[in-house]
Formats: C-alpha cells, structure tokens, sequence
C-alpha cells in the first residue's frame, strides 16, 4: 500500500489508446508498444512529437495528455517521414498511412486473403503455413515430430 501512495491519486495504472490497454507502470515509450503497429523508434517519434518524457510513467499523464497523445497516434503519417510509415502506397487507396491497433491486424488479414485467392506463391505459403520470405525450411521451423539423423542399415 505504500508505492499507491507513493504513486498519488491522479495516478493511472491502465490508459486505453488505439483499442488497447496500457500498462501505466511502465515507462511512456515502453508502454506505447503495447499498441499493435508501434515499435520502439515509432513510439520514440510520438515522444518526440508530443513534447511528453518518454521515461516518465505512462500512468501520470491526465486526460487532457492522453487525447493530445491519442491524437498524435492517429496523425502520425503527416509528421512523419514517408521511409517511418507501415503502409506506403496503399493498395486501395495509394496513400502514404500508418497503420496501429486492429485496423493494422485486418488489414493484414485482408493482403494475405488477396494473395491466397491469385493463388500467388507467397499466398500459397501461407496457406500451407509455411516460411514465406525465403528462409530455409529444410532444417529450420519445422514443426510435428523431429526428425535426426537416419540409422544405417
């Protein structure tokens, strides 16, 4: 009970941004990769953006902080270098976007769907829950019952 004091009353220990819980024990860069589609260096940059510490706790940032944060999440891609975006020249649209939380997981989803259906080769790999860019599958990622060195006869 004497770290909640410690802590304060303004302390929170769970922030929700882009449909994911934060954890605001943790540091404010630590705890933005928590979202899906932020890495280090993104969540580096929304520090950067905001003005905010990125070693200060996640918890302590009030309300006001946390929509001006929200709001930098979601207009991340005009602030930002094209080369730092997750989703350059969109398929459907041509934009430059960045992508975070469950739009990023659907429409990942939606690229592996398409090229399951043109039956591409990376499609097929997928299907076939196998390696898809190139690495090597003879003795690597296998999966079921090993398999060792054969016994002479």
């Amino acid at each position: 009970m004497a770290n909640d004091q410690e802590l304060g009353d303004d302390f929170s220990y769970m922030l929700r941004m882009a449909d994911t819980d934060i954890d605001g024990l943790k540091p404010l860069k630590t705890a933005l990769t928590a979202v899906r589609g932020i890495g280090d260096r993104t969540a580096s940059q929304i520090c950067n953006i905001t003005g905010f510490d990125p070693k200060m706790k996640a918890g302590y940032l009030d309300s006001k902080q946390q929509d001006v944060l929200k709001e930098a999440i979601v207009d991340y891609a005009q602030s930002v270098p094209l080369w730092m975006l997750n989703r350059q020249r969109d398929l459907e649209s041509g934009d430059e976007i960045h992508l975070s939380g469950q739009d990023l997981k659907l429409t990942q989803e939606d690229d592996i769907s398409r090229l399951r259906s043109i039956k591409s080769y990376r499609g097929i790999r997928h299907a076939g829950g196998h390696k898809v860019r190139g690495q090597r599958g003879r003795s690597n990622g296998r999966f079921g019952l090993t398999l060792g060195v054969q016994k002479k006869k």
